[in-house]
């Protein structure tokens, strides 16, 4: 029988800790099989073989780690750095360190996550600063990648290239494209528009021998069409970017029960279409695509949303698991390297021009 892959949970994080940790178990358990996973669990022992009773699991599908330290929701990643050493946030991190996990999960504290995530595992690479955060975004073709969404606010050209680099391993990891196409995002998609450093990104990625699928420069509408797999941009534009989709999709969602609720004839028409109306929000339900991992890290982080229900966890767990048995951290090491050949290969000399003698 195969060695198990094995997934650090933090149990504590989140809104409601471990209802929805251990549900989020039972939920990945249910949907996917859970003969091949094992978990660890970090946490308050007691509180966790609570639920694992409610949930009707035993303790063969986890191996508790007790521990009564929290980082809380509100907690600086400074301090959180300072005085998380021993906390259920730490120590599941801890567990991808030494090697006992191939992949960590935590709906916890997104800053003191970051903070500790680098603080322990460090970057992947030396020229890398600070993680990048990826949204799976539904689309009509399927699933894009979009990255940042919130980690780095100001992003250079190099930067933008590195987030292709790792947007394109994961696409591939987690949703199994062949070759995943990237895009830029652009004020339009000519290549005269956008600033210096979005045009220089673009150079690099069409030039720089990187072997990157490369599609050019993508706008905002192109997201949700699915034009590209992967969309890059800088923390800044792509948090508001998810934030305005986010409230678009929760703006829809209100307008159109208030319509199927306002009358007896469009209650009617709701029930004929209840069918087609459940796939739709199934499609654009937010606990099919929670789980952001962290990305550019020593070792594989996913952050879980702080509100998510028991299917949320459960899906942030499934790409953990799919990251831990993919070659992604390989790949992006690959990548990433080439990229830094191409960036500091020596120049050739440039050679004075001798004036002419009349």
């Amino acid at each position: 029988m195969p060695t198990p892959t094995l997934i650090s949970l933090d149990a504590m994080g989140g809104d409601l800790g471990p209802p929805v940790v251990v549900g989020g178990i039972r939920d990945y358990i249910q949907r996917h099989g859970g003969q091949d996973v094992r978990f660890l669990v970090h946490g308050d022992e007691a509180a966790i073989v609570t639920e694992l009773a409610r949930f009707n699991l035993t303790t063969d599908v986890c191996d508790i780690r007790h521990t009564d330290k929290v980082v809380a929701s509100d907690e600086k990643p400074a301090q959180a750095m300072r005085r998380g050493k021993g906390s259920s946030l730490w120590n599941a991190i801890e567990a991808v360190k030494t090697g006992e996990a191939g992949a960590v999960v935590s709906a916890g504290n997104t800053g003191a996550l970051m903070a500790i995530s680098k603080l322990i595992l460090r970057m992947s690479a030396p020229g890398l600063e600070r993680p990048a955060i990826v949204a799976s975004w539904p689309t009509l073709r399927g699933v894009t990648a979009v990255l940042d969404v919130g980690a780095n606010i100001e992003s250079d050209a190099e930067q933008l290239v590195e987030f292709a680099i790792m947007g394109e391993a994961f696409h591939a990891a987690v949703h199994g494209s062949v070759r995943p196409t990237i895009g830029i995002l652009n004020v339009g998609s000519e290549d005269v528009k956008g600033h210096e450093e979005v045009r220089e990104a673009a150079r690099l990625l069409r030039e720089g021998g990187l072997g990157l699928n490369y599609h050019g420069f993508v706008e905002g509408d192109d997201i949700a069409k699915g034009t590209v797999d992967v969309v890059v941009t800088d923390g800044f534009t792509g948090n508001i970017a998810l934030k305005t989709a986010e409230g678009v999709a929760r703006f829809i969602s209100t307008l159109l029960k208030q319509a199927l609720t306002s009358s007896l004839q469009a209650k009617l028409g709701a029930a004929i279409a209840m069918p087609a109306l459940k796939t739709m929000a199934q499609k654009i339900d937010p606990s099919a695509i929670n789980g952001g991992p962290l990305l550019g890290l020593n070792g594989i982080v996913v952050k879980s949303h702080g509100g998510a229900d028991a299917r949320g966890f459960g899906n942030a767990i499934r790409i953990a698991v799919d990251l831990a048995r993919s070659d992604y951290l390989k790949t992006v090491g690959a990548n990433l390297g080439r990229l830094d050949a191409v960036l500091h290969q020596p120049q050739a000399p440039v050679v004075p021009v001798e004036e002419s003698v009349s």
